[in-house]
């Protein structure tokens, strides 16, 4: 899955495969979820403080995440989006 973005030892991943309801997927460490756009985790199980920094995050990047969902869609290439500093 191409990596979309990274911050704070998070990694944001969009698949290109997936058909499902816009999401994106999230990793830390061991820890692994689905996210929706607006930052709900769907899928899996993610620590509270890295979840909120996440959600913070989607709902910033939203509009940029429905475009690369698009993207993935058509099968396109995705694009980075900004990390949090």
């Amino acid at each position: 899955m191409p990596e979309i973005s990274f911050f704070f030892g998070i990694r944001i991943t969009m698949n290109s495969k997936d058909h499902n309801k816009p999401h994106f997927h999230a990793s830390y460490g061991e820890y692994k979820a689905n996210f929706d756009f607006d930052g709900e985790i769907t899928k899996g199980k993610f620590p509270p403080k890295q979840a909120k920094i996440v959600a913070a995050w989607a709902v910033i990047h939203k509009d940029e995440l429905l475009k690369n969902w698009e993207l993935a869609k058509e099968g396109e290439h995705t694009f980075d989006i900004s990390p949090l500093k």
